[in-house]
């Protein structure tokens, strides 16, 4: 493959002139005046390249089919991706088949080929047409290049289209509903526009995705508050009488809490009693925690 490669790069004006990217209307015109091969010459090519690997008959054979390349590029054209690129790649894929035929197969390059091309062009499609990978399993990728083809509309599916499209392309009925949104989203930058105003610059992510919990200043803050707060509690806490004390944690500080009733029966007391001990041991702890 690698031979093949820089066979098919060496520069001549022949094949220099034909770079899709510099001028695709130029390219396409050029491509296509590149002569079908014959079945006898395909295949008297392809035996040269396969028995002898002579790499001006791989040049011959993929310059002839860089025009059905540039075909399948165009069915690729509602991606939003550019042309060129897809031809490029398609190319690539183009250059692999060549490399691997095997003419004693029985079958024209043409429908050998179109496998590799494909698949170069699918795995640009899927790098490039979004900046997060939008497919990555193998049914994913199937909904992917499939769903488009298969919704009748512009609108979101039914869910009889939607079991309709999983069962023809043996699918689960949840990833056509993830992969239908998928392909309805768009990227959307982090930051706002350079040139955005005050009324629109909101918008961006970063305004509203900010995580302020993370915030290294308020995280000490917060823990030196606690911190703080917990040491001036059991100050105050242990300022108190032991019987004040126990109804405090009694009453607030544990998680099976006791009721006035229980306590004024522990203590001898009426539950009136336990109220005021309780409301003076707060008054105290107010005043130690504000001092």
């Amino acid at each position: 493959m690698t031979e093949t490669k820089q066979a098919l790069a060496v520069p001549n004006s022949a094949v220099l002139s034909m770079a899709p990217g510099a001028n695709l209307s130029a390219y396409i015109q050029a491509v296509s005046g590149i002569a079908v091969l014959s079945v006898e010459r395909e295949r008297e090519l392809a035996e040269r390249l396969y028995y002898d690997d002579c790499v001006d008959s791989a040049r011959e054979l993929v310059l002839a089919h860089l025009r059905f390349v540039v075909h399948i590029a165009r069915s690729y054209s509602g991606y939003g991706l550019s042309e060129a690129d897809l031809i490029q790649e398609g190319n690539v894929g183009l250059m692999k088949a060549v490399k691997r035929f095997d003419p004693t197969k029985g079958v024209r390059l043409v429908s050998f080929a179109v496998h590799w091309i494909k698949a170069e062009m699918h795995e640009y499609i899927l790098r490039n047409w979004r900046i997060v990978k939008v497919a990555t399993t193998k049914a994913q990728r199937k909904l992917f290049f499939n769903l488009r083809s298969q919704k009748k509309s512009l609108d979101w599916l039914s869910a009889e289209e939607t079991r309709a499209i999983a069962a023809d392309l043996g699918v689960e009925e949840a990833e056509v509903t993830r992969m239908e949104g998928r392909l309805a989203s768009r990227d959307v930058a982090y930051d706002a526009p350079f040139e955005s105003d005050d009324e629109d610059s909101w918008q961006a992510p970063q305004y509203f995705l900010e995580d302020t919990a993370a915030d290294p200043e308020q995280l000490v803050e917060a823990a030196d508050f606690a911190q703080d707060s917990n040491a001036r509690l059991q100050s105050a806490l242990a300022g108190l009488d032991e019987r004040s004390r126990d109804i405090l944690e009694r009453r607030w500080l544990i998680d099976d809490k006791s009721t006035l009733h229980e306590l004024a029966a522990l203590y001898d007391v009426s539950a009136e009693r336990i109220r005021q001990l309780e409301a003076n041991a707060m008054k105290k702890l107010r005043t130690a925690l504000l001092a």
